[in-house]
């Protein structure tokens, strides 16, 4: 074959074609890192309500200030953990009667290891500052394991793991929580001027 003969069998390069302009290349090639920003951990706002309770205001929970271990100086079951929440509803501990075991996600919400704190035996609990320090480093929950009745979960402030433990453990404490119910609030002169008078 010649060469006449090849170029003819081969696609047709017309030579007056604009090349493909690619959007963006001069923005490619060596990039340098610009600082990449660390994404931090998202910290729940929590508030000191001045009568032994914490609010937080992300999860719409009210929190005891402090845990069984601080009223009792030992671990309780999961059975005396109930019992707790009742005892503090029966004295309307802050003036609430709804206390009870948190669930496992709610207890998981308390842990940040942005925050530090300290339990009975000195050793850091990721919880905010603003609950007492010296109390339970784990807290049970009302999670029941499916088919395995005498299994709850109790959550660690110390890994931020959760656990089935035979309920009758009595190595581990009760932080109590409570729904924050919103009233829809609205100022009292909105108040007066819905009122008509007939």
């Amino acid at each position: 074959m010649s060469e006449e003969e090849e170029k003819e069998e081969g696609p047709e390069l017309v030579d007056d074609e604009p090349e493909t302009e690619w959007v963006g290349a001069d923005e490619w090639g060596d990039e340098e890192d610009e600082g990449v920003a660390l994404v931090e951990e998202e910290v729940p706002a929590f508030v000191d309500n001045g009568d032994g309770t914490i609010s937080d205001t992300r999860a719409s929970l009210m929190w005891k200030k402090d845990d069984s271990f601080k009223e009792f100086g030992y671990g309780i079951n999961w059975f005396e953990a109930q019992d707790y929440c009742e005892e503090l509803n029966e004295k309307k501990f802050g003036g609430f009667d709804d206390w009870r075991l948190p669930s496992g996600e709610e207890a998981k919400s308390l842990f940040s290891f942005t925050q530090s704190n300290t339990d009975k035996d000195g050793a850091e609990t990721h919880v905010s500052e603003l609950f007492e320090s010296g109390g339970g480093h784990n807290t049970w929950t009302y999670e029941e394991k499916p088919d395995y009745q005498q299994y709850a979960q109790k959550f660690s402030f110390i890994t931020g793991n959760d656990m089935w433990e035979h309920k009758d453990d009595e190595y581990t404490h009760c932080r109590a929580t409570r729904d924050v119910i919103q009233d829809d609030w609205e100022p009292e002169w909105r108040k007066d001027t819905k009122t008509f008078e007939r």
